[in-house]
């Protein structure tokens, strides 16, 4: 596991939108590794200071289809300009993921080119027909949690009793889970 210090204070996740970037079939903008990057780096428009990113993640799958390809993962933490709704958030990220080539309606854990999952949005909770804040399986996921505790280890999520680094150390089974890429900065 990464040994850098954590990116920012928890405190700074109050108002922090999460988003985990994952990648497992090449697409436009070349294979996974770099589809995240530049998914990364396309988030910045949605925030009105310099997103934080965690490093590159390769992940095995889990719950996917018979001979799915490794993940590509990453978190970002965004912060949206004030106004910004988090059900116009929703409709940005997907935007994004039809630009590079994600289309709806695969089955369940299919491989994809591009998956942006709105995970959390500070102490904000939702629970709509399109959206779910913070996301219900946030606490069972190891390629959500290994690069979210990277920025914020401390952070408690919405609607949970442990810090991010809890609930990972807290996973029943571990997932092949290795850093492949240092900290990006979206330009």
């Amino acid at each position: 596991m990464n040994t850098q210090p954590p990116a920012t204070d928890s405190r700074e996740f109050a108002e922090a939108a999460i988003v985990a970037v994952g990648s497992n079939l090449p697409g436009r903008f070349g294979p996974p590794r770099q589809i995240v990057q530049q998914a990364l780096a396309e988030l910045r428009r949605l925030s009105v200071r310099q997103p934080l990113c965690s490093s590159l993640y390769r992940t095995s799958p889990k719950d996917c289809p018979p001979g799915t390809p490794d993940f590509v993962n990453a978190a970002a933490a965004l912060w949206p300009p004030p106004g910004l709704t988090p059900e116009a958030l929703l409709e940005e990220l997907l935007k994004i993921e039809a630009e590079f080539g994600r289309r709806r309606g695969e089955a369940r854990n299919a491989p994809r080119t591009l998956d942006l999952d709105f995970i959390a949005w500070g102490e904000r909770t939702v629970r709509g027909p399109t959206l779910e804040l913070p996301h219900p399986r946030l606490a069972e996921r190891e390629f959500v949690l290994a690069p979210l505790a990277e920025l914020a280890p401390d952070w408690i999520p919405p609607g949970q009793s442990r810090s991010v680094a809890g609930l990972l150390e807290a996973l029943p089974e571990a997932a092949e889970v290795e850093i492949i890429g240092g900290r990006s900065s979206p330009t």
